[in-house]
């Protein structure tokens, strides 16, 4: 992807996996046959598969250059990671998100910023990397910036269910004196803040860029997929809280309609970014070229 602008801030994506993710019956419970049928032929095949139902979705994380700092927005899954649930990504070894970045021109030790939208594995992962058999920070020389309610969310799953997650991608930073924890609305400057958007997780936040009267918001997982935009009711079945995650949706659907905020998402089919449309009652995504 070539770098966008917004004003003089600079975005690229940076990709670690792109192909087919979940049914998505089993993605979105609310989903059937009669309330896709007529939505198909805009969303086959670039955001699901034809023939097996699975929704589309890239690994990815955005660079954010502006005049005082390189930032990463989300990690992706990263390596050697504990992942039971989805076999793809346990204890796998693939360097393709770190060759990636190299291909921006980017080494990990350029890294000034590590924002997370929220702590789950694929946005949080190479957060740290495994160095000796212990967890060390990948980006050596950045300021982890994270949310405190979504760090103590984090660590509620580790000691009440054993997600690891925690444990690998979050204490390491805090421990190695990197992590900055902060409320859901921190501002980093006048061009970069985060947003509160909670409901898939506690403590997630969407990512705001403005420079020059020129607007982007970095989505994380407050929505999935584009079928949201016709169905923002849909949640995604590990949403924390379905219902404040329904309302947020929708919220931000309305917010950042028929405007001139260029929307980047996390999950939705290359190229991933452009602008939320009306559509009826509902809404459509309108991809850039």
């Amino acid at each position: 992807m070539n770098w966008l602008k917004v004003g003089n801030i600079e975005v690229a994506r940076v990709v670690e996996s792109n192909g087919p993710f979940m049914s998505i019956y089993d993605f979105f419970p609310d989903a059937t046959d009669e309330k896709l049928a007529p939505h198909r032929i805009w969303l086959e095949p670039n955001a699901i598969c034809p023939k097996t139902n699975m929704l589309i979705m890239p690994i990815q994380s955005y660079v954010v250059k502006t005049d005082k700092f390189t930032i990463l927005v989300d990690s992706c899954v990263g390596n050697h990671k504990t992942v039971k649930w989805y076999p793809a990504w346990h204890q796998k070894t693939d360097n393709s998100f770190l060759s990636n970045l190299s291909n921006h021109s980017i080494h990990p030790d350029e890294i000034d910023i590590v924002l997370c939208t929220h702590l789950h594995v694929d946005h949080s992962g190479w957060n740290t990397q495994l160095s000796n058999g212990r967890w060390v920070p990948t980006f050596k020389n950045a300021r982890y910036i994270l949310s405190k309610k979504e760090c103590e969310n984090a660590a509620h799953l580790s000691e009440k269910y054993g997600d690891p997650t925690y444990n690998e991608n979050v204490l390491p930073i805090i421990e190695a004196g990197q992590a900055l924890l902060v409320a859901d609305d921190y501002q980093i400057d006048d061009s970069v803040w985060l947003e509160p958007t909670p409901g898939h997780t506690p403590g997630h936040c969407s990512i705001r860029l403005s420079h020059r009267d020129e607007n982007a918001v970095i989505t994380g997982d407050l929505i999935h997929s584009p079928v949201q935009c016709q169905f923002p009711h849909w949640n995604f079945k590990f949403d924390t809280d379905k219902e404040l995650a329904a309302k947020t949706r929708l919220n931000f659907l309305k917010n950042y309609s028929d405007c001139d905020v260029k929307v980047l998402t996390s999950h939705f089919p290359q190229p991933s970014t452009g602008r939320i449309e009306l559509n009826g009652d509902a809404f459509k995504f309108k991809y850039d070229k």
